[in-house]
């Protein structure tokens, strides 16, 4: 029932986005949201510092004329996903932010220890009052944005903290990993045989929400494609068939893809501007993609797609 549903829904968002203009004037700072001139600014800085990411084409019947051709969307290949969502385990690295708020908190799956950041501000409050005090803030804006049963837009993500690096200092991204001949690992705890899964990651430009958009497209260790099943069992249950639903991709044909829906990523990357700012700091659109790739890790956290630089708030 739910996939109808969300079928209905995406038939009618497609509508809509065909009927809303282009933004033209940049609302990022204001919103967070971008413009088709400023996805591609994100997107050619996440190409330059994560080179496993490269701008596609798609099919040429499909190509949005606010865009360059050449730069429709961006794609990565072959990541690797070792684990099922079901199989992941709270452990002590882990914490829950704002436990007792009533929305059942939120899991900080990588916490930063501050005191190990090059370059910290010292001012009026110490290291470990300013990352709780950031922790908290947070943890309020995720659980407003809360899965809920009555939300008639869309359902949201529970998004999880970025580890973030300051973005003056332009950290190299990490060695491209080795992907395309990802084989099966030997369990030596079980005997068991991991099957490895791989993905391929596709973001878009969403021009009704003015934002990025997450697609998935998985196959198993034998390289066959996965079912739609199959790929749910790689996403946050929170998220299944809610806030990740199977659509259309806008710029490839053949069957439907699983979406990480972009209708609260906005308002997500505004709590991050304005985070920043309060800091004494600017955060600049080009980073845009960074953070999009980071807090969206909540919802597919097994596949292991962000080798991109860190940033810290």
């Amino acid at each position: 029932m739910q996939n109808v549903i969300n079928t209905v829904k995406g038939t009618a968002l497609g509508v809509a986005e065909y009927l809303t203009p282009v933004l033209k004037d940049s609302k990022f700072k204001e919103t967070g949201v971008l413009t088709p001139e400023e996805f591609v600014k994100a997107g050619d800085h996440l190409v330059h510092h994560c080179p496993t990411w490269q701008w596609s084409t798609g099919d040429e019947s499909k190509i949005k004329p606010y865009l360059p051709k050449n730069k429709q969307f961006l794609l990565t290949r072959n990541v690797p996903c070792y684990k099922r969502c079901k199989q992941l385990e709270y452990t002590e690295q882990e914490k829950i932010v704002q436990p007792e708020d009533g929305e059942g908190g939120w899991v900080d799956t990588h916490p930063t220890n501050e005191n190990n950041v090059e370059g910290s501000d010292t001012a009026e409050m110490s290291n470990e009052e300013k990352a709780e005090e950031r922790q908290n803030n947070l943890g309020s804006v995720m659980a407003d944005l809360a899965l809920t049963d009555d939300d008639d837009d869309c359902e949201a993500a529970v998004m999880e903290e970025s580890d973030l690096e300051d973005e003056e200092d332009e950290a190299e991204a990490k060695p491209i990993f080795e992907r395309d001949n990802v084989k099966s690992e030997s369990s030596d705890s079980v005997g068991e045989i991991i099957q490895t899964r791989t993905y391929d990651l596709n973001i878009t430009y969403d021009k009704y929400y003015q934002t990025p958009r997450l697609w998935v497209s998985g196959h198993d260790e034998n390289r066959h494609p996965l079912s739609v099943e199959q790929m749910y069992e790689d996403v946050s249950q929170d998220h299944a068939k809610r806030t990740v639903t199977m659509e259309n991709h806008p710029h490839i044909p053949g069957p439907p893809m699983a979406s990480v829906h972009p209708c609260r990523h906005a308002e997500v990357m505004k709590f991050f501007i304005q985070t920043v700012t309060e800091g004494g700091r600017e955060l600049g659109v080009h980073m845009y993609l960074i953070i999009f790739l980071k807090f969206v890790q909540a919802v597919i956290p097994t596949i292991e797609y962000d080798y991109t630089q860190n940033f810290t708030m």
